[in-house]
Order: structure tokens, then C-alpha cells, then sequence
């Protein structure tokens, strides 16, 4: 028997790395260059001229990790960002720690001093595996090139499998240099006895939630951003039809579900919608998809769906029962999970029921009546709100980034986005990161629209990035909900801190953003009054290439409705004064046709059901 011969090639490990990652789909690279990193670079500039690759310099490495994150959640792909060793690795960690927190999939690649150096202190060492061991979900450093297409392989797998997440290769100068035998390894060669994700539910789990399920009165549909990882919105939609579910997502879920489905209830938590969180309060049964109940969203945990039982379905092991204790708990990939619930569920004979729940949904229905969403009016000032409605209405299928503040939780209130168009630092609320995500997701779809809502002082943390836009002809369109503050600061202060406003004031030496928008030869525009407001954005989306416009609005407008901190999700404040008059005499709704009735009342006087 002759064996089949492997071509083997000379290269260095610079060349390994860069022809790995094409092997890997890999089409773009965000980042930017310095001394321990510069044999790769060298190799990724061939690889240019050949085409199929292409490198994004950003204006700073924070920049280039946040294009890779945006790049990432606007694809479902891996992002990939390149930093140089010591100032240049250092400056990627807080995109690192982002990605970490909302789970996305990224590959950042470091140079790193040659190995004879490391822990001698060299020019721009630094020890980047053990900085950033806390947030990332593994990391290698490359001590012999023959490693590098394995490690390469071996970190896709794993950044993109199970609950995403960033992987570290950290490259010394000499690994990248030395030229050695290479034998490319493919995405399916990789094996990694000890890493396994559940992907699979257990079916006695799948059939005590679905019992759970069918038994319910007043069930909720909690999602988060673990069905947008798993591309589980076709499942959510059939599983909320089929069984009359009334559904809300966390700041990460947005665009799970259709939120122009009469079923959708908004975002729930801190800054959600008020039937969101009187839902989430009262509801019997509370099923968690791919969520982490975080602080964010229970507000005091010990008060949060504290009437109902819990399906908590999740990939990662360590998040089912780390908050609430589920009554069932299931691991497994969310869509995998519930294509096995869907598919009992129709063997059982389950078909949809429209008055399935009808008056929980007819309550529902009222706290929407009662307690709308309310986008201010004013005779002579822009409301921020009216700005990202606007938005909305002439841009309804963009893809969406935001910064971090009050214009986050007004964009989350407001926007209607479909799968994978809302994309926003979650879990560690970083500013700085809005323009450089919108960069990442308009290289990945350059037909389509990209807009990033921002802040003044979220913008000004990387506005250097504008230098990136109008290098590569990038056509993200900013819009800045300017109202000289740190917004969500400068309400907390107000709120809890009796209006001392320490150092959150942003006007004094407010940039002219027009002319630094000009300064970098980019479109500005600047707009201050309601009647401009149509125009103004009719314009910026016209324009061919990146625009910059500079919104100036109400300074003192807050974020409502709010969950105070250390307070239950009903415990609102920022409702309409008249409805919390009426919230506070105690209410009690027929279970049967869904009247609205004091608590004195025995039996409901609609229909006689005893309360």
C-alpha cells in the first residue's frame, strides 16, 4: 500500500499564521502595527497583494478590537484584530473584556517580544496571556511555529463553539520569523478531548418544561443573547405562537424577536418598558432563554419573578442556577433545545390555541395602554427621543450600534431591530465603542445601512476612529444625541446624589464636531430644532460616505422608566403621575376574562369568577 505524500512547504511562522486565518474564512483584519508584531505584518502585506485578505488600520487598538466585536455580532463570524506587544496589547483589553462579557467570538492576535527576552522586562513587554486570563475564554502563547496552524485552528473552534467568546494567541517576534516545515490543519481537524459543550437538552428536562408550559396561566418568554448566538429567532417566534407567549429580551436579546409582533412586550429591567417588568413581576411561569439574570435586568433578585417557576435553558452550565435557582434547569445550545420542545410539543399534538392565555394577554395588553413608551415634544429644542425615532422611521432596516448611556437605553426603547442589527456593549457598558463597531459591521456589509447612536461624551472615547472612516471610504453614518452631559451620570446624580454634578459636565471645551468632522474629511452637520429634524436625517443617509451629525438636545431630558437600584422591577419611577396614583390602590385581575379589579372585591364583577 503507498501512502499518499503531504506537500510540505518552507515558510515562517508569520506566513502559518496569516494563511491559517484565510483558511479560516478570515476576510478582514482590524488593527494596527508596531515593532514585536512586524513580521506578520510583513506577511499579511503580501498576502494583500494577492488578494482575498485585506487589513483595516484602525486610529487605536481599542478601536480595532471593537470593529473585530462589531464585525463579529453583525456576522455570527469570528472577528480578528491584531496589536502589537507591551501599549499595543494592553490597549486591546478593554475590547477584549467587552467581547468577553457578551459573549462574542473573536480571535485577537498580539506580538509579543522574541522568547530569549520574555521576562527580562524588554522594550514593550508585557505578560498580555496572564492580563488577560479573567476575559477571554482561552489563550496560547506560541512557543514553536510547527504549533502555530493547530493553535490557529484549535482557537476558531473553540471562540466560535459552545458560549462564544475571545481567544488570545499571543506571538513572540523570533516564532514569527523562524521558518520551519509547514503543514496547514483545517477547522475539522481539530480535536480537544477535554472541551465539549453540551449541545443537546436532556428530553426528561425538555418534558417537564413543556408540561410546565401547557400548565401555566401566565407565562413569560425571557430572551437574551444567547438565542441571538445560537440563531434560534425562527424557534422563539413558533414556540411564542404556538403557545400564546408574551415575550421580552434583555439589552442582548434585542432582535431575538420580532418587536412589532403583537406578542412582544419590549426590553425588560432597569430601563425597560413598564409591561415588561409588571409582566416579569407577575407572571407564573418564567422561561429563560439563553439569559443570565443579571443585575441589569432583576433589579432586587430576591423580589424578581418571585411568583413564578423557572425553565432556565442556557449552553453554559455555570450560568444555569448561578442568580435563580430554576425549577428546570436544561444545558444545551438554545435552538437545538427548542427544536426538540417544538418537535415533542407536535408529536404530542399541541397545535396553537389563539385564546391560549388571553386574559394574561389582554392584561398585558392594558399596562401597554396604560403605561406607553412617551417620545417628549418640544416647541423649540430637539427631545432625544424624537431624534432616534426619527431614525427608525427613515432607516428601519439598518444595522444599529450605540455607545453607553442614556441614548443606549432610548435606542433599546425605541429601535425596532431584526436578528443581528442591534449591536451594543451590554454586559460591561464600554464607551468608545459605538463608531468602531458600526466600522466593523459596514466592512462586513458595505450594501447596507450602518448608523451608530452615540453620545458626546461616548464619542469623544474614540473619535480618532473618524480618521479610519475616511481612510477606507467607510460609510457609517454617527449621530450624536448631544446634550453636553454624561447623560445617565448626570441623572444618577440627580436622582441619588441631591444634584451634585461632580465632573460630569461636558460642555466647558465641547469640540465643534462639524469642524472636526471637516478636520478629517468627513461630512459634519449639525441640527438643533425640531422642524430641521426630517431633513436633517433624510440628508445624512443620502449622502455618499460617512457623515457625522451633531443632534443638540434637551440637556436635562432622563431616562424613564427607571428601576432604582436595590428596588423590584415594579418599583418604577418616571411613570405617568396619574397611572401611579392608580398603581398604588392594590389590583387584582379575573384570571377568566381579565377585568381590572380592587383588591376588596371577592368576585369579579364582570363575569362573577371568584379573585
Amino acid at each position: 500500500m503507498q501512502l499518499q505524500r503531504v506537500a510540505v512547504k518552507r515558510v515562517t511562522g508569520g506566513y502559518a499564521l496569516i494563511d491559517s486565518l484565510r483558511r479560516h474564512g478570515v476576510k478582514h483584519i482590524f488593527g494596527y502595527p508596531g515593532g514585536a508584531i512586524l513580521p506578520i505584518y510583513d506577511e499579511l502585506y503580501r498576502a494583500e497583494a494577492e488578494g482575498g485578505i485585506r487589513h483595516i488600520l484602525a486610529r487605536h487598538e481599542q478601536g480595532a478590537a471593537h470593529a473585530a466585536d462589531g464585525y463579529a455580532r453583525a456576522t455570527g463570524q469570528v472577528g480578528v484584530c491584531f496589536a502589537t506587544s507591551g501599549p499595543g496589547a494592553t490597549n486591546l483589553v478593554t475590547g477584549i473584556a467587552t467581547a468577553h462579557m457578551d459573549s462574542i467570538p473573536m480571535v485577537v492576535v498580539t506580538g509579543q517580544v522574541p522568547r530569549g527576552s520574555i521576562g527580562s522586562d524588554a522594550f514593550q513587554e508585557t505578560d498580555i496571556f496572564g492580563i488577560t486570563l479573567p476575559i477571554v475564554k482561552h489563550s496560547y502563547v506560541v512557543r514553536d511555529p510547527r504549533d502555530m496552524a493547530r493553535i490557529v485552528a484549535e482557537a476558531f473552534h473553540i471562540a466560535a463553539s459552545g458560549r462564544p467568546g475571545p481567544v488570545l494567541i499571543d506571538v513572540p517576534k523570533d516564532v514569527a520569523q523562524e521558518v520551519f516545515d509547514y503543514l496547514p490543519v483545517d477547522s475539522g481537524d481539530v480535536r480537544l478531548p477535554g472541551y465539549r459543550p453540551t449541545v443537546k437538552g436532556n428530553p426528561r428536562q425538555v418534558s417537564q418544561a413543556l408540561r410546565l408550559i401547557r400548565q401555566s396561566k401566565q407565562p413569560l418568554l425571557y430572551v437574551g443573547g444567547g438565542a441571538i448566538a445560537a440563531g434560534a429567532h425562527a424557534e422563539i417566534k413558533e414556540l411564542a405562537e404556538r403557545f400564546n407567549l408574551p415575550v421580552t429580551t434583555t439589552l442582548m436579546g434585542i432582535g431575538a424577536f420580532d418587536e412589532h409582533h403583537p406578542l412582544a412586550v419590549g426590553m425588560l429591567g432597569m430601563h425597560g418598558t413598564a409591561y415588561a417588568n409588571f409582566a416579569v413581576t407577575e407572571c407564573d411561569l418564567l422561561i429563560a432563554v439563553g439569559a443570565r439574570f443579571d443585575d441589569r435586568v432583576t433589579g432586587k433578585l430576591d423580589e424578581f419573578a418571585n411568583r413564578a417557576k423557572v425553565i432556565h435553558i442556557d449552553i453554559d452550565p455555570a450560568e444555569v442556577g448561578k442568580n435563580r435557582a430554576p425549577e428546570v434547569p436544561i444545558v444545551g445550545d438554545v435552538r437545538n433545545v427548542l427544536l426538540d420542545l417544538l418537535h415533542r410539543s407536535t408529536e404530542e399534538g399541541d397545535v396553537r390555541d389563539p385564546q391560549r392565555n388571553q386574559a394574561w394577554l389582554n392584561r398585558i395588553a392594558r399596562w401597554q395602554d396604560d403605561y406607553p413608551l412617551e417620545v417628549p415634544r418640544y416647541p423649540d429644542m430637539l427631545s432625544p427621543q424624537e431624534v432616534i425615532v426619527e431614525l427608525s422611521l427613515q432607516a428601519p432596516n439598518a444595522f444599529y450600534t450605540t455607545d453607553v448611556g442614556q441614548h443606549q437605553m432610548w435606542s433599546a426603547q425605541f429601535l425596532k431591530n431584526g436578528p443581528r442589527r442591534w449591536i451594543s456593549s451590554a454586559g460591561l457598558g464600554t464607551m468608545g465603542f459605538g463608531m468602531p463597531a458600526a466600522m466593523g459591521a459596514k466592512v462586513a456589509y458595505p450594501d447596507e445601512e450602518v448608523i451608530c447612536i452615540s453620545g458626546d461624551a461616548s464619542f469623544q472615547m474614540n473619535l480618532q476612529e473618524l480618521g479610519t472612516l475616511a481612510q477606507y471610504g467607510i460609510n457609517v453614518k454617527t449621530v450624536i444625541i448631544n446634550n453636553g452631559w454624561q447623560g445617565m451620570v448626570r441623572q444618577w446624580q440627580e436622582a441619588f446624589y441631591e444634584e451634585r454634578y461632580s465632573s460630569s459636565n461636558m460642555l466647558p471645551s465641547m469640540p465643534d464636531f462639524v469642524k472636526l468632522a471637516d478636520a478629517f474629511g468627513i461630512k459634519g452637520m449639525v441640527i438643533r430644532s425640531p422642524e430641521d429634524l426630517k431633513g436633517a436625517v433624510a440628508e445624512m443617509l443620502a449622502h455618499n460616505g460617512p457623515v457625522l451629525l451633531d443632534a443638540q438636545v434637551k440637556r436635562n431630558e432622563n431616562c424613564y422608566p427607571m428601576v432604582p437600584p436595590g428596588k423590584s422591577n415594579a418599583q418604577m419611577v418616571g411613570l405617568p403621575q396619574r397611572k401611579l396614583l392608580e398603581k398604588a390602590v392594590e389590583l387584582v385581575y379575573c384570571s377568566d376574562c381579565g377585568a381590572k379589579n380592587v383588591a376588596t372585591n371577592k368576585f369579579c364583577p364582570d363575569c362573577g369568577t371568584k379573585l
